[in-house]
This record gives structure tokens, C-alpha cells and sequence, in this order.
């Protein structure tokens, strides 16, 4: 009620209020709830939230950002994270590919793409030096996001690649000969490719790590997935001392976490601790609806919009565009992030 005092005593009329003056005061007309109700203040926040994000567009980055999403523990949300950011980010506007790089193909599955055998996928462009955009698909449901399926031939290709030439350079060749032909042919640039890893540091890893500047790490929230995660750092740094000294972790997500445990709220504070610039303050809560999702061959996103896990990840995939969107005016004006 604050914002609709204001403006009447600044006698503005409502029909001149920014979107986001709009949005302010609706939220601000909901009424209060405190933690005695916690199903209550969970659907407070939810409405919040929903006010705040629903039809936002975000903010293009400068150039097209690649990450690789990784780590080496398995069952942390790594598919569930790429999918689930890359359809909120397409959703907001933006141009995503995403490229699943696991011999699984979970992250097709979710995004409703082929990846029946035979199917021309991420096999035929590492091994059979096949172009990207041979293989690439649109998926249905979510405009403005495509996906580079994986099919069950993958899992060879870790053998396979051993013998190959600059056999670590691959799939970034394959990414940046698939932009230069988009911008040749006039298309409109892609904003995000994510790339999607196994659990596991073999050539199928690497690639992704040469074919990206920037790192996502999903952590749950228990005790073993801390356990890897120096391992995983170690395997980042000597993967930038040694084949692609852009590449740097910029982005930790904390997945599966639960408020109402102090475990998940210690393991929370000591990642904020080490990692208080990469960490990002939305957390993605344990959700049946994000586990569900898959099963109908969609993410989170349209199989439930309005489900606390899907505000979660469109909440996450606004910060990440909006990080950087801060960072690169902070670059621009000389001054350091947290000065802007």
C-alpha cells in the first residue's frame, strides 16, 4: 500500500507507472505471513515471485556466453539445472542451445527432442566431424531453444576420441564454425549454449571444458557433494593452465535444498563462504514437480510454470543474465562490480 500512497501524494496517475512500479505495488497489497506458517509463507513467497518474473525479458549478453555445466558426483541436478535454465532464459527472450554431452541423453529427453539411435547427434560431430548445425533441433514446446541431441552411440566415443586429431578441440571447433555460420547466414546470434556433462572426468568432459569460458557447478545440499568439489576445481584449473586459460568458474547453483534442515543450511553458509562471488543467492528447492517434468518429456518450466521449482530456476536464470548485464557495464565504466 506504500507505493499506491506515494503515488497519489505525488499525484502520479496509475496509467503512467512503470511495469515495474506495477509489479511493486501488487506485491506490496499482498498480506504479510511469518515462518508459524510456513505452507503460507511458501505460497506468499511463491506469489511473489510469480508477479516479479512472469513475462520479464532479460538482458542479452555482449557475445554468446558458453558454459558447462559440471560436476563430478552424479545425482546433483547437473541435466535437471541445464534444461530447466535454458528453457526459463529462452522463455525470457533469448536465443539457447543446449548441447547434451552425455552419453545418457536425459537432457534430450527433457527437452522433447529425438534421440532415438541413428539419429544425427553429438557421436556424428566429435568423431565423424559432422557440423553442429546438421544435427541441432528446435525444440516444441519453448520457442527460441534448441538442443544438440545424445544418442546411445556416445558412450563410445570416449574410446574412440583417443585416437583422433586435436581430439580435446572438437566440440569447440564444432561450436564456433556453428556461430560463424549463423552470423553469416543472418541469423540472429545465440545468447546462451550450455553443454551438458557426464559425472565423470573423461574426454567427453574435456571437450566441454575446452569448448567453454565459463563453468556452472549445481551442488546439492548434503554433505558428500562437498566432498568432490575441490576435486573438481583441481580438474578446472589444470584444464586452464593447460588447454583454455579462459575458462573459469563463474556461476555455483545449490540444488535440492531444504530450509527446514540445518544440514542443508550449513552446507548453504559454507558454500556462500568460499564462494561468495560465484554462488548465487536463489537456491532450488527439493521438488516432486522438477522430478516429474522429465517423465512427459519437458522441463519444470511448462510442465508446471507455477511450481515453486520452476520460479526457482526462472529466479536463477534471471540473476545469471542479470550478473552479467552488471558486469559488463562495471567493465565498461572502469569500476568494479560491487561499486556498480
Amino acid at each position: 500500500m506504500e507505493q499506491h500512497d506515494r503515488a497519489r501524494d505525488d499525484f502520479v496517475p496509475r496509467e503512467t507507472w512503470s511495469d515495474d512500479e506495477r509489479r511493486e505495488a501488487i506485491i506490496q497489497s499482498l498480506p504479510a505471513v511469518d515462518d508459524s506458517t510456513p505452507l503460507a509463507a511458501q505460497l506468499a513467497a511463491d506469489a511473489r515471485r510469480r508477479i516479479d518474473l512472469s513475462g520479464r525479458r532479460f538482458p542479452r549478453p555482449e557475445r554468446t556466453r558458453v558454459l558447462t555445466i559440471a560436476n563430478q558426483k552424479g545425482g546433483v541436478g547437473k541435466t535437471t539445472t541445464t534444461v530447466n535454465l535454458a528453457a526459463a532464459l529462452a522463455q525470457a527472450g533469448l536465443n539457447v542451445l543446449v548441447i547434451d554431452n552425455d552419453p545418457q541423453g536425459n537432457a534430450s529427453t527433457a527437452l522433447g527432442v529425438d534421440h532415438r539411435a541413428g539419429t544425427p547427434s553429438v557421436y556424428e560431430v566429435l568423431v565423424e566431424d559432422e557440423d553442429l548445425a546438421a544435427v541441432v533441433q528446435p525444440t516444441e514446446r519453448v520457442p527460441r531453444l534448441w538442443c544438440a541431441p545424445a544418442t546411445i552411440d556416445l558412450s563410445g566415443a570416449e574410446i574412440e576420441l583417443v585416437s583422433l586429431v586435436a581430439r580435446e578441440n572438437r566440440l569447440r571447433n564444432a561450436i564456433e564454425a556453428y556461430l560463424d555460420a549463423r552470423a553469416a547466414a543472418g541469423e540472429d546470434r545465440l545468447d546462451y549454449v550450455f553443454i551438458d556433462c557426464p559425472p565423470s572426468l573423461g574426454l567427453l568432459t574435456v571437450n566441454a571444458f575446452v569448448a567453454a569460458r565459463e563453468v556452472l557447478i549445481p551442488i546439492q545440499c548434503e554433505y558428500y557433494a562437498l566432498e568432490g568439489l575441490s576435486q573438481l576445481l583441481k580438474n578446472v584449473q589444470l584444464i586452464k593452465n593447460h588447454l583454455n586459460p579462459a575458462l573459469h568458474v563463474s556461476t555455483i547453483l545449490l540444488t535440492m535444498y531444504d530450509a527446514r534442515t540445518n544440514l542443508a543450511q550449513q552446507v548453504a553458509a559454507e558454500v556462500r563462504e568460499h564462494f561468495p562471488e560465484q554462488t548465487l543467492r536463489t537456491t532450488v528447492p527439493r521438488s516432486v514437480r522438477i522430478s516429474e517434468a522429465p517423465s512427459y518429456g519437458q522441463t519444470v518450466m511448462t510442465y508446471d510454470p507455477g511450481s515453486t521449482g520452476a520460479l526457482s530456476y526462472l529466479a536463477a536464470a534471471r540473476e545469471i543474465a542479470e550478473r552479467a548485464a552488471t558486469a559488463a557495464v562495471a567493465q565498461s565504466t572502469g569500476t568494479t562490480t560491487e561499486e556498480s
